[in-house]
């Protein structure tokens, strides 16, 4: 089924709907306890990120990417919880890399929580590594999460995947 999922750069009309997306995923958090999760982005803020990559009509999945370091960051990737386990996700995670690879990245980055079984094991499974190997902008993220005391909720790790001509 993942081969049918066409992921596209968001629109204006999707931007709208991102944030849904967003405050739907974020109960699994509260299901597992963490009750003081910021607010979902605003379309406004996530039109302002380097690209938003969408999934689904209406939108079911999202990926928010920045640049960072002269490479590609993954800064959110939510899946709403009605559209998990359809492939959503590991379509995002393989435009992200594709995107990049296009741009001329040498990788993509993200910040997640250790030990959460959909945040670093999924990725882990999708080709992501943890790494020290933080240049300045990733490095100022991580301090940004720990001054945030995103702590707090896990371990938090920063994770990588080195990107490769997609064809």
């Amino acid at each position: 089924m993942a081969e049918s999922i066409v992921v596209r750069v968001a629109s204006a009309g999707d931007l709208l709907a991102v944030p849904a997306v967003e405050e739907a995923a974020d109960r699994l958090f509260r299901d597992r306890g963490v009750r003081d999760l910021p607010p979902a982005a605003p379309a406004a803020a996530r039109a302002e990120a380097w690209r938003v990559l969408v999934a689904g009509r209406p939108v079911q999945g999202f990926a928010v990417l920045e640049r960072v370091d002269g490479d590609a960051h993954l800064e959110q990737l939510s899946v709403h919880p009605a559209a998990m386990r359809q492939g959503i996700g590991a379509a995002l995670l393989r435009a992200s890399v594709s995107l990049a690879w296009a741009v001329g990245a040498r990788r993509v980055s993200l910040l997640t929580y250790a030990d959460v079984p959909w945040n670093a094991p999924w990725y882990a499974r999708h080709g992501w590594r943890v790494t020290d190997d933080l240049g300045p902008g990733l490095r100022a993220l991580a301090e940004s999460a720990v001054e945030r005391d995103l702590g707090r909720h896990g371990r938090r790790v920063a994770m990588v995947r080195p990107v490769r001509d997609p064809g």
